[in-house]
């Protein structure tokens, strides 16, 4: 009896590995595939430095499940309101970092 108990448990473990985060929840908390996010293009609107916001007209953020809009978002480093201007056109990557939707990535657009 022992054995099997040990054998089923062993099981178990083994195959958490092969199924564990083959999805996660997204915005609404509906399941999708999991996926590396793309980038959004999308153009500054304003700097907020003071604040450590960015005000960006976007596209759909397909990995948070949004349409495109215009919104305000925290940046990850604030070094990244340096490198861009009202106007600028940009990719980027928002994610939830402790439960903001927060600029992660930002290229600017030649």
């Amino acid at each position: 009896m022992k054995n099997l108990f040990v054998t089923l448990a062993a099981s178990f473990l083994l195959a958490v590995p092969a199924w564990a985060g083959t999805e996660h929840t997204g915005h609404g908390g509906e399941a999708h595939d999991a996926q590396p996010a793309t980038l959004t293009e999308g153009q500054v609107r304003k700097v907020d430095r003071e604040q450590g916001r960015l005000t960006l007209k976007h596209g759909p953020l397909e990995n948070l499940g949004m349409p495109a809009m215009t919104m305000v978002f925290r940046v990850q480093n604030p070094a990244m309101l340096d490198k861009v201007a009202p106007g600028d056109n940009v990719r980027f990557l928002a994610e939830r970092v402790n439960g903001a939707i927060t600029v992660t990535r930002l290229e600017t657009l030649q």
